[in-house]
């Protein structure tokens, strides 16, 4: 015959504490506007720093004081930096302003795109859950390899001649 582990009823206040109890909700995060109804984030990319924000508007993006065309002339780079707001269903929504140094223009792209996407988190907290899922709050890590000593490049050797 099986033994009951439970004897007394203190022995059932015990089993209830170890018990895990229902996972709470995590509660909404609060939207971060500043007074002119901006969000701020910076985002970056390689050797790129861009310093975002973000307000409701007609879906004007200005780079550097340029629009994006000028700035921006590659087209996947433009669609680079559009991307989150395809993937919030906020097309046309929001006016961007930003300024962006360092680097070379794709690595300028990756970062404004970083940017936006975390401005629009910090405007609308309820977007995280789409833009996480996209990888757009993650910041891209990967950096030029550094040159070696000896060597052409940071892998690539000098060519092998005989004579």
């Amino acid at each position: 015959m099986a033994e009951n582990p439970t004897r007394s009823l203190s022995d059932l206040k015990d089993l209830a504490r170890a018990l895990p109890s229902e996972p709470k909700a995590e509660p909404q995060a609060t939207p971060k506007i500043d007074a002119k109804g901006r969000a701020y984030a910076t985002g970056r990319r390689k050797e790129s720093v861009a310093r975002v924000w973000v307000k409701p508007g007609a879906g004007r993006i200005s780079v550097n004081g340029r629009e994006l065309e000028v700035y921006f002339a590659r087209p996947v780079l433009r669609m680079v930096i559009t991307q989150p707001f395809a993937v919030a269903n906020r097309v046309n929504q929001f006016d961007v302003v930003c300024t962006v140094e360092g680097g070379g223009l794709s690595g300028q792209a990756g970062a404004v795109r970083h940017g936006i996407s975390r401005a629009m988190v910090a405007f609308d907290p309820a977007l995280r859950p789409s833009l996480k899922s996209g990888g757009f709050l993650r910041r891209d890590a990967r950096q030029v390899e550094r040159k070696k000593y000896g060597l052409a490049k940071a892998r690539r050797s000098f060519q092998f001649s005989k004579r």
